[in-house]
């Protein structure tokens, strides 16, 4: 290094402290990038790669971005995920003696990035903080941008990934112990797409971590035990926001509240379900559009937009609490005229929370500010209509309501609305707000009147006719009394030059107005830029008020959302009841109804309860609904449970504690497992984790393996759903194995459904009924038939058909279903045993021995239909 310039050297210098870090680097109008860093940002930014002379052999690697668009470079390098580390000159380069002063003003990474450009309105960016400690795990989870802290404990991997999927971060920091847990890192990354970095232990110290906490928040572990109790969430929130000092370079003023929960306050849904229900995107192409979201989001503002999709998150399991909304969207319903006048006020209204998250943190513009300034004029009209509402919920919200209007005039008076984007460039206060700012700008427009006024009073109080005022470059401004009028000087003229003929003086007052004329377009952009930032540091320090008031906007946003739903869609009020039952007349799904256009909707009935109804088994034909049947049953639940009103003609809900929905079919190659590996997978994560309040939808258990093992595989999770003395969750089970029919009777609380078919010889017709019944037939050849397969496919299909059938696995299955040796919940190999026992018709030591010996994991498919067809003349010759 010795070799190197200096302003290479102070480069260096700065890189190594931000290692992970691309480093922009200010230099004049550029941030300039070095060395790797420059062969990077060339290739990602699609910059032109030069070279810079740094006092080596050879020419440093150089690219650079102009400072005034640099935010635009930078984002996109977050989102591709790097870290870059901004230096800005922190001193006048006039004044500088030497090199000028750098220093790293901040850090942006995928998870503090505030840029409005690359977040979403209507979701929150998340970084989460996870430590592991004696087999739990605690989980912060924060928002830079609104300030939104979140923290809890989770004591499983599987409850890890419920919260990893809640918050869907965009960055991920950890302790080097959660490295040793059982939670797989890369199949986190590559199914949420963030990035995971191990902090040193140091930001997990529990001791530093307790006092970061204390002093951000100025709580102790008297007035909340229940947090401080919890160290592993202490241990993350401390971590977190120490990671934020140090990237923000700042103490982070916005987050000011910390919100500790238990994993068991809300309903739970894991990953699949959400993905199976497509709450928040269509699962082939993930879009808004065709997602519960995308019809109940009626939302008018950024705030009210993340706050539904947290309830859609968190849905309630309190019957209060939910009651209070249902009671808040039925008022808002009934009210349409007041409903219609709050969306306009609301439309109107932007993003509060990240609007003073800019300003607190010092990055907000003359637009932010008259943003906010523009919202706050509307919140006087919102609660002069709130205040003639009732409902407890809406009073509870109204009662702390602020209006913040010392805040709007604080704004208003000051901030002109045509101030310019740029603070450097002036124009920005308001006149009659500052007096000095007044004279500044006075002096640009007015100077000339005020020499002219100034001569005309100094000739009359002098009475010397020939006085001028005039200027040159090198005395500036002065009078010039020509000798006859020497005598005539008064004693406060200062002489500044003596000249053949003339004098020529100045006057205090006369320096005042040259200092003001030549000194004013300067001063006066210096001083603009000075006033607006106090403006903003006042506007600042109520960002506790003015987040408060964020939230209760974002309330009413979503509950007048609900009512506009219900409105639009002929939705209706579900009760609450704490029997167990789900009792839902004329159902109907909530998006398919939006989405088809020719047809009506077929609405269904659905009744569930703990006892003689806590399962119902669902045959029919594919396409025929059964999989719309039982999501729309699931989405009428949780919508019920976030406050909303439901698509039905009535509703009598019980909490459910979480949702589960085994769905579809697909590989997970990246992890090396097939499609019944997967759904084996997540049919163990249900049996696992639901409990009697659950309530779970099955579609299809068992299709991905052969017959025998997937008919025996649902057989016994339908057992094990149904008993009492295990689960006895109220449950949902669509299948093409109609043996499962024979259930019905045979289990208590197992009841068989239909989807109603209308047949016309080799044709059907879907008439999207569930009637009480099971089906005989899959229909699976009209099917393939209604999708196009060539008829040769079909003609050959049906002749296969008549073959197979011979083998009676039906009248089997009534035999294992009749209760002779019948039990709830077989063990592993009582399960075998039963497999077997569907062959219990056929007594031939020499076929049971051929078909164990059979290696399925070689044979073709062709080969094993000719093997079933052998086996199965033989046994019909033997019988």
């Amino acid at each position: 290094m010795s070799g190197m310039t200096p302003m290479m050297k102070q480069y260096l210098k700065t890189k190594e402290e931000y290692p992970e870090c691309i480093l922009f680097y200010r230099l004049g109008d550029f941030y300039e990038m070095f060395f790797e860093d420059a062969k990077l940002a060339s290739k990602e930014l699609e910059l032109t790669l030069t070279g810079k002379d740094c006092g080596l052999e050879e020419r440093a690697p150089m690219c650079g971005v102009p400072y005034h668009s640099a935010e635009v470079y930078l984002d996109k390098l977050v989102l591709k995920g790097y870290k870059v580390a901004i230096a800005e000159q922190v001193e006048d380069p006039k004044l500088a003696k030497g090199l000028v002063k750098r220093e790293v003003v901040r850090i942006v990474t995928p998870g503090t990035i505030t840029s409005s450009n690359v977040l979403k309105d209507d979701k929150n960016n998340y970084l989460l903080s996870i430590s592991y400690l004696s087999n739990h795990f605690g989980i912060a989870a924060v928002d830079i941008s609104t300030g939104d802290f979140f923290v809890t404990q989770a004591d499983s991997v599987h409850e890890l990934y419920d919260e990893i999927s809640r918050y869907s971060p965009s960055e991920v920091i950890c302790n080097h112990a959660f490295k040793i847990s059982t939670a797989e890192l890369d199949v986190l990354k590559n199914q949420y797409g963030f990035g995971i970095s191990f902090l040193d232990d140091q930001y997990y110290n529990e001791k530093e971590c307790r006092n970061i906490i204390s002093r951000q928040f100025n709580i102790s572990a008297g007035e909340r035990p229940g947090f401080f109790a919890m160290p592993e969430g202490i241990i993350s929130a401390g971590a977190a926001l120490r990671y934020l000092y140090e990237t923000q370079k700042s103490s982070c003023p916005n987050i000011q509240s910390i919100n500790y929960y238990s994993c068991g306050e809300y309903m739970i849904m894991d990953a699949g379900s959400k993905r199976n229900l497509e709450l928040f995107e269509t699962m082939r192409e993930k879009k808004k559009y065709g997602s519960l979201l995308w019809v109940i989001d009626k939302t008018r503002t950024a705030m009210g937009a993340r706050l539904l999709r947290s309830y859609i998150e968190q849905p309630l399991i309190n019957t209060d609490a939910i009651e209070k909304r249902h009671e808040s969207v039925a008022e808002f319903l009934d009210r349409y005229i007041d409903r219609q006048e709050l969306g306009e006020y609301l439309s109107s209204v932007y993003d509060l929370e990240r609007l003073i998250g800019r300003i607190s943190s010092g990055l907000a513009g003359t637009k932010d500010m008259l943003a906010l300034a523009a919202s706050l004029k509307m919140l006087p009209h919102i609660k002069n209509i709130i205040n003639t509402f009732s409902s407890r919920l809406i009073c509870s919200l109204n009662q702390d309501f602020d209006v913040l209007e010392d805040v709007y005039e604080l704004i208003f008076n000051s901030i002109s609305e045509d101030a310019p984007a740029l603070l450097k460039e002036g124009g920005i206060i308001k006149s009659g707000y500052s007096d000095e700012i007044d004279k500044l700008r006075s002096a640009g427009s007015e100077g000339k009147n005020w020499l002219a006024k100034l001569e005309t009073k100094e000739r009359k109080k002098t009475g010397i006719k020939t006085l001028k005022i005039k200027y040159n470059k090198v005395f500036g401004y002065y009078f010039e009394v020509t000798n006859s009028y020497k005598a005539s000087v008064p004693d406060y003229f200062i002489r500044r030059q003596t000249l053949a003929n003339a004098e020529r003086y100045t006057t205090t007052e006369l320096a005042e107005i040259e200092e003001l004329i030549l000194g004013a377009n300067g001063k006066l952009i210096e001083l603009e830029y000075s006033v607006f930032n106090l403006i903003r540091e006042k506007t600042a320090a109520q960002v506790a008020r003015i987040q408060a008031s964020a939230k209760t906007i974002a309330a009413f946003d979503v509950l007048i959302s609900f009512a506009n739903a219900a409105y639009k869609y002929n939705y209706v009020k579900p009760s609450i009841n704490s029997k167990g039952i789900i009792s839902i007349k004329e159902g109907r799904h909530p998006v398919v109804e939006r989405m088809i256009k020719n047809e009506a909707f077929i609405a269904n009935d659905t009744f569930l309860d703990n006892a003689k109804n806590r399962m119902g088994i669902i045959t029919g034909p594919n396409m025929a609904g059964k999989s719309t049947y039982m999501r729309q049953n699931a989405l009428i639940v949780l919508m019920a449970q976030i406050g909303a009103f439901v698509p039905a003609k009535s509703a009598d809900i019980c909490i459910c504690d979480r949702i589960f929905t085994r769905v579809g079919a697909s590989d997970d190659l990246g992890s090396g497992q097939s499609t019944f590996m997967v759904e084996m997978n997540e049919v163990a994560d249900i049996l696992k984790n639901a409990t009697k309040n659950s309530f779970i939808i099955l579609d299809e258990i068992g299709r991905g393996t052969s017959t025998f093992d997937g008919l025996s595989i649902a057989w016994a999770v339908v057992e094990h759903i149904s008993n009492t003395k295990i689960l006895g969750a109220k449950t949902l089970f669509s299948t093409h194995y109609h043996e499962l029919t024979e259930l019905e009777g045979s289990i208590s609380g197992v009841n068989n459904y239909c989807i109603l078919v209308k047949e016309s010889g080799d044709n059907i017709t879907f008439l999207r009924k569930i009637i009480k019944g099971g089906a005989d037939k899959s229909y699976g050849i009209q099917v393939a038939k209604l999708a196009g397969i060539p008829e040769n496919v079909i003609k050959r299909a049906k002749e296969l058909l008549e073959e197979l059938s011979g083998a009676d696995i039906a009248n089997n299955a009534r035999v294992i279903a009749s209760g002779k040796g019948y039990k709830p919940v077989p063990r592993q190999d009582e399960l075998e045993a039963s497999q077997l026992s569907i062959f219990d018709t056929v007594k031939d030591d020499e076929i049971i021995s051929e078909i164990r010996d059979i290696d399925l994991s070689v044979i073709t498919p062709i080969d094993a239909l000719n093997t079933l067809y052998r086996l199965q003349n033989t046994v019909k010759n033997r019988v």
